[in-house]
């Protein structure tokens, strides 16, 4: 029998490296849309972002934490309001007081979880829901905000709208590539890999040393800071804000959608999802109710014919992994030297042994 003479842990694929060197000079190049682009580019690009950053957090609470929320919109819909009394109210630029409304709705978030995850499964989803609705119904009750009418930001008032939809555009364009970056790195963290640990089996997690409760309130935290991200980022470049805009389960229904049709507890699930979904309203919004029914129609033929979501279908026929999270120890056999590989391909001189993480 023989020994293994080496061996080496694989976390990459030649993919993910073109991807990264791709999604960069996407990135760069998306940087320069200001100088040359049309005005409505890039507000379609900041409404779009603010769908995929709520997305990308639903899947990392739901996706890979288990924890199936239907009532998220309560720290988008906080996030926005701390964001617009910061600027009507404590005259505080309103691009400063996004990141300062998305802190508020992850420290409001904490005292939410004591009553939230007295609940589990779909007591969870509903109890979320109506969470939610008791932030709608508080704002919607206070005069000083509009009430039930909503009001209007006026702390943008004195600049000009040209520079404010570009720095809102850049805002939009720099908490997308922090989202995705801090996720990817979050799940390949030890940190993610306790995550999944909890969603497949709490009690074992636990059994294993797992902080379970803490993990599960700090990725609860963690989904509300980016939702809020999101609703100070869309209020800001929409200029107005009301409770039913922004406590909408639109919100959570639009998220779930996309991360469904791109393939649930995937990083790349919610990006194909949010192309897919800025394609339909782009081009078939118009046509009202249709627009709607096709919109369903086509989650269920993906529900139904592509369980893992498009994302996942590809990966699972073609291997294809844009954000490879897995760990694959590839090991030499035999006397010759050791090779390194730049992805785990399965040959007869090669065993590869997938290390705990699942997808």
């Amino acid at each position: 029998m023989t020994t293994p003479s080496s061996f080496e842990v694989v976390r990459h694929t030649s993919a993910s490296r073109v991807a990264l060197w791709m999604a960069i000079a996407l990135a760069l190049a998306a940087a320069s849309l200001p100088f040359w682009g049309e005005s409505s580019w890039m507000r379609e690009f900041v409404e779009i972002a603010c769908y995929f950053i709520f997305a990308m957090m639903w899947n990392l609470l739901a996706g890979y934490g288990g924890m199936v929320s239907i009532g998220q919109q309560a720290f988008f819909g906080f996030g926005g309001y701390v964001m617009l009394m910061l600027g009507n109210f404590a005259g505080l630029n309103p691009f400063v007081a996004i990141p300062i409304g998305a802190l508020a709705a992850a420290v409001v978030a904490v005292p939410v979880s004591f009553v939230a995850f007295r609940l589990s499964g779909g007591y969870f989803a509903i109890g979320t829901w109506v969470i939610a609705e008791v932030f709608r119904l508080s704002f919607a009750n206070v005069s000083a905000v509009g009430g039930g009418s909503g009001t209007t930001l006026t702390a943008l008032r004195g600049i000009e709208r040209a520079t404010r939809e570009s720095v809102t555009y850049w805002m939009a364009l720099a908490c997308v590539v922090a989202a995705v970056a801090l996720v990817y790195l979050f799940l390949r963290s030890k940190r993610g890999l306790a995550l999944l640990a909890i969603r497949d089996n709490e009690v074992a997690a636990e059994s294993q040393g797992i902080p379970v409760a803490r993990m599960k309130l700090a990725v609860y935290v963690v989904a509300a800071f980016g939702a809020g991200l999101a609703g100070a980022l869309y209020f800001v470049g929409n200029l107005r804000i009301s409770p039913d805009a922004a406590f909408s389960v639109n919100w959570s229904a639009f998220a779930i959608f996309m991360v469904v049709i791109g393939g649930i507890g995937r990083i790349e699930g919610p990006i194909v999802g949010a192309v897919i979904f800025w394609a339909l309203n782009k081009f078939l919004s118009d046509y009202g109710t249709w627009y709607l029914l096709g919109l369903g129609l086509l989650a269920i033929v993906t529900t139904l014919f592509f369980k893992q979501g498009l994302w996942g279908f590809a990966q699972q026929r073609w291997g294809w992994s844009l954000f490879p999270t897995q760990r694959c120890l590839v090991v030499a056999r035999g006397t010759a030297p050791a090779k390194r590989f730049a992805a785990p391909t399965r040959s007869p001189d090669l065993e590869l042994h997938p290390h705990a993480e699942r997808q």
